[in-house]
């Protein structure tokens, strides 16, 4: 049987990044793009956990917060190796310092998506495991001068060139790129929210589309 084919936006994707969209697109899921600007600062012995829960859940209620009338969905992903989170980096050196500590090892992959509707937001945690080959330090000054590791969690993208240095995953593939499908479509289906509905080049136009991630 067919999908449905629908351009009418459903909720709205609080965040700007690429590969957000990209994948509920493939969802089927007709939607707007707003980015929500908050702050991001890590609080004094907060858990990764904690801190990416409170992060989903602030980004879908900043942009609810300026009147969106849809249902706003939001993501935030972050990368822990021993404890530690390792958030974007900073500039070359905390990057190269970054991928050297990943290098043969295995850390986590944390992210949570947040859907604010009717009031309330509800919220799902996707938690991966991810293992580095080993690499060495030429590689990594030559992935740095892709551009790809500036904007990125843990400075390396599963969806791009770094899918070089992973050796195993073990959880969910798109919850590594940055948001998790199945518990994406699990809040969507709480909420009423249908997708299948088709994809094409108009989803995900409307306000807020630009670069970057947030």
């Amino acid at each position: 049987m067919p999908l449905t084919q629908s351009r009418e936006a459903l909720l709205c994707l609080a965040s700007i990044s690429p590969r957000r969209h990209e994948l509920l697109t493939q969802l089927g899921v007709p939607h707007r793009v707003r980015a929500a600007n908050i702050d991001e600062s890590l609080r004094r012995g907060e858990a990764p956990r904690r801190y990416v829960a409170r992060m989903a859940r602030a980004k879908a209620r900043a942009i609810a917060a300026l009147g969106e009338p849809l249902p706003v969905l939001a993501a935030d992903t972050t990368v822990v190796l021993d404890g530690e989170i390792h958030a974007k980096p900073r500039d070359r050196a905390d990057a190269l310092a970054m991928l050297g500590r990943l290098s043969g090892r295995s850390h986590l992959v944390l992210t949570a998506v947040a859907l604010a509707w009717g009031g309330g937001t509800r919220l799902r945690l996707s938690a991966s495991t991810v293992t580095f080959r080993v690499m060495v330090p030429e590689e990594a000054v030559a992935y740095w001068e892709t551009g790809e590791p500036r904007d990125k969690a843990g400075s390396y993208g599963i969806q791009g060139y770094g899918a070089a240095f992973i050796r195993h995953i073990r959880g969910s593939h798109s919850g590594v790129m940055g948001l998790p499908l199945k518990q994406t479509a699990d809040l969507m289906r709480a909420a009423g929210i249908p997708y299948w509905l088709g994809q094409g080049p108009e989803m995900g136009k409307g306000n807020g589309n630009g670069k970057g991630n947030s």
